[in-house]
């Protein structure tokens, strides 16, 4: 008899993460590297919101709390859906985890039952297929090319639903692409969905303040509010207000969905951590000018970085409208051979021979369900990524 369960052997570790340790020991060892795989913002939290975390130590709010979130907290995340998105949530209808990786862990794994199917647009976070797989549920990818925006069409979201369909995960501004739908490409979907009333909709919304251009972020129940009753509204305080480590995550939806995820969390990981859910409430409910400030700084990156890579000989880097990140095509380098002899033959092997040949660490799109492209996260300073662009420059120059 095996000791470990067969499912977890179908479960990959994070290749995000993989390349961050990587990064991490070769730089370790000496190695200059620029590391651009993690999707972390670089700023410090804001002041008011670390003020908030000390205050809690010092007024004694160590201890247990509700085990999915504090009252107040649960308040100030109902009054954020409402003035941020025009959703209305009873403070009883909102749930508080340990991240939003959890918010979405606990969704799936408190209505999947095994064969359910789940459908995912890829490119797509590396978690979401994991996920539904530990859950016992199918993942079910469906392919979401340069050519449409990297995003869902409805045509391609009608023809993936079956009968099994459970959920739809659905994230805008995307992780990896930075891709978001405006009101009619998502009205476009939600009009599918309302002629499905089995399949739900799992809204990731984690990156929803850091959009571009005049770029307007909506939401599915938003856009929709026929569909509110079936559709988890996830977020989350740690992209949005540089909070990746204090790891609070919220969600809203239907009371029995919210009231079986409680159910789950008391049996797992119980409350997320007391004095990061003091300091969540305070950057929910305080003063908003760092999310203007650090949009400027993003933006400004990213143009950075599209106009760079595009200098790039065999790079198309498409311009996104949100997150931080870009999802460049390498489909003309595919076959050529670096300066180091590395055979390029897969986006994999471009992203391992830049990180040994010009210690600059991506992740490969494979990762992401979609190649042959790599991911870069701009949450750095403006002179590291002018120095990466600069050696990816060098290391496609080299390849032949």
């Amino acid at each position: 008899m095996a000791f470990l369960s067969a499912r977890l052997a179908r479960v990959k570790p994070s290749p995000t993460i993989a390349m961050t340790t990587r990064a991490a020991e070769l730089a370790a060892e000496g190695r200059d590297i620029i590391a651009l795989s993690a999707g972390e913002p670089d700023f410090d939290t804001p002041p008011h919101i670390r003020e908030a975390g000390k205050a809690a130590i010092d007024a004694g709010q160590t201890r247990y709390t509700a085990v999915d979130g504090t009252a107040s907290l649960k308040r100030a995340v109902a009054a954020k859906f409402a003035r941020e998105n025009g959703l209305d949530y009873d403070p009883s209808d909102v749930t508080v985890g340990s991240g939003g990786k959890q918010i979405l862990y606990n969704a799936l794994m408190a209505t999947l039952d095994e064969g359910d199917e789940v459908i995912i647009p890829a490119p797509y976070w590396v978690s979401y297929p994991d996920m539904v797989v530990l859950a016992g549920g199918v993942p079910v990818t469906v392919p979401c090319p340069a050519a449409q925006g990297f995003r869902l069409t409805p045509e391609a979201l009608e023809a993936a639903i079956t009968p099994r369909t459970k959920w739809l995960i659905l994230n805008s501004p995307s992780n990896p692409t930075g891709a978001g739908y405006d009101e009619a490409q998502m009205r476009a979907l939600t009009d599918v969905l309302l002629r499905h009333p089995q399949v739900w909709v799992l809204s990731d919304d984690i990156y929803e303040h850091l959009v571009f251009d005049g770029f307007r972020f909506v939401t599915p129940a938003e856009v929709e509010p026929r569909l509110k009753d079936r559709v988890l509204t996830m977020n989350g305080v740690s992209k949005s207000y540089a909070m990746t480590g204090w790891r609070i995550g919220y969600g809203a939806g239907p009371k029995a969905l919210i009231r079986a995820m409680a159910t789950l969390q008391s049996q797992s990981t119980s409350n997320p951590c007391s004095i990061s859910q003091q300091a969540a409430e305070a950057a929910l409910t305080g003063p908003q000018d760092y999310i203007r400030d650090s949009r400027a700084v993003f933006q400004r990156r990213r143009d950075l970085v599209v106009t760079g890579l595009n200098a790039c000989p065999g790079i198309d880097c498409p311009v996104p409208q949100g997150a931080f990140y870009v999802y460049p095509s390498i489909a003309a380098l595919i076959g050529t051979t670096s300066v180091g002899g590395t055979r390029i033959d897969s986006d994999e092997a471009f992203a391992n021979a830049l990180l040994d040949e010009e210690g600059v660490a991506v992740v490969f799109g494979a990762a992401f369900g979609l190649s042959p492209h790599f991911r870069v996260s701009y949450a750095t300073s403006d002179a590291r990524l002018t120095e990466a662009v600069a050696r990816i420059r060098r290391f496609c120059e080299g390849c032949n």
